[in-house]
């Protein structure tokens, strides 16, 4: 399910300057460890005639930082898509398969459409609507990619904030639904709720109670 799409609508695909450029898109996830909610997918073409200063790894910014940055990327962006891998669809695929099929979702989402895909990490999506290459920690060493984490992390932390009001006791405000100890004796206590990944061996073991 779709949480959350949204494209940047700050140029004309149709403009001639916008069709010779070359669009660059950045592609990250957040969430992939955790026990409980959505991965989150973010892909974005950043605007050379509108730089973003402060680009980094989501991980290594304060999420004050992350929340203005956040900002000034959907301002500023000459396109970007987010897209929400439900519980669900990971139990479903796997863990590495919702997060490329979300990624692939994400690139096919842009408008206008990239040239060239760079994806962090060292595993490719498949039906991609550009060509891509997988970049290593290029979180840290492109912006597009940096832009990409700082979207999908910003807009999972708001979706388990979300979380933790409609499914209180488990603390995911607090820890995002990563598998720290006060979350394990919460799942211990209380069981799975609908939003935790029942296909990850914590939740499994705890569903068997």
């Amino acid at each position: 399910m779709k949480i959350r799409h949204a494209c940047g609508d700050n140029a004309d695909p149709f403009d001639s300057a916008t069709v010779v450029a070359r669009r660059i898109a950045g592609v990250d996830e957040a969430g992939r460890g955790p026990l409980a909610g959505p991965v989150l997918v973010a892909a974005v073409i950043l605007d050379p005639a509108r730089p973003i200063v402060g680009l980094a790894d989501s991980k290594t910014l304060s999420a004050t930082r992350r929340e203005a940055l956040f900002e000034n990327i959907r301002e500023r962006a000459l396109a970007y898509c987010i897209e929400s891998v439900e519980a669900a669809e990971i139990d479903r695929l796997n863990i590495l398969q919702a997060t490329l099929t979300g990624m692939a979702r994400a690139l096919r989402g842009l408008l206008p459409l990239p040239e060239l895909a760079l994806i962090d990490g060292n595993r490719l999506p498949t039906a991609l609507p550009c060509p891509a290459r997988a970049m290593v920690r290029g979180d840290a060493l492109e912006p597009a990619i940096s832009a990409a984490s700082i979207l999908a992390k910003v807009s999972r932390d708001r979706r388990m904030l979300a979380l933790d009001i409609e499914f209180p006791g488990y603390g995911f405000a607090a820890h995002k639904g990563y598998p720290v100890p006060a979350h394990l004796a919460a799942l211990r206590q209380l069981g799975p709720c609908r939003e935790h990944r029942r296909s990850f061996a914590p939740v499994a073991r705890c569903g068997m109670c």
